[in-house]
């Protein structure tokens, strides 16, 4: 089968994640004018948290409403078949003031263990979307009890 056409990748690489520094959203989508965007996949992964005293469970959520962008880094989506064209969509990462203002609503809510990583993609029909209106977030909701260094890529698809 054919790799879908329209599917980018956000990433940050080792970003630091401060101890007891509350909320942070991780990604932050921003879709364009009449071209929504869905979460393919999202895959988050540690270098620093590795022993046993290190282990934490940490509550993440996937959040579409919010109208007001947190102070992340803007990141330029990148696709995954080199014949699209540039995103629609904006990004940022890494937000230690998290989207706000609207109204939020939880579209998932889950947890992963700190050393384990998270690795998850969702079916067609599972997909959390949004429309250019409302933020699509993917946001730790776990303070983190020491500092860790976290890395992740956001598969989009862009509608």
């Amino acid at each position: 089968m054919a790799a879908q056409r329209g599917v980018y990748t956000v990433v940050f690489q080792a970003q630091t994640i401060a101890a007891a520094s509350g909320d942070y959203d991780l990604f932050e989508l921003d879709a364009a004018a009449g071209k929504p965007v869905e979460i393919v996949a999202v895959k988050l992964g540690n270098k620093s948290e590795t022993g046993d005293a290190g282990e934490e469970m940490l509550e993440y959520a996937i959040v579409r409403g919010n109208t007001t962008t947190g102070n992340g880094t803007a990141t330029t989506p990148r696709p995954l078949d080199p014949s699209d064209g540039a995103a629609s969509f904006t990004a940022k990462t890494v937000s230690s003031t998290p989207a706000s203002a609207g109204t939020a609503v939880t579209l998932v809510a889950d947890t992963f263990n700190i050393r384990a990583g998270l690795p998850e993609i969702y079916p067609e029909l599972m997909r959390p979307k949004t429309a250019e209106a409302d933020l699509l977030c993917v946001r730790l909701i776990t303070a983190v009890a020491d500092d860790v260094t976290l890395s992740g890529t956001l598969w989009v698809r862009e509608l």
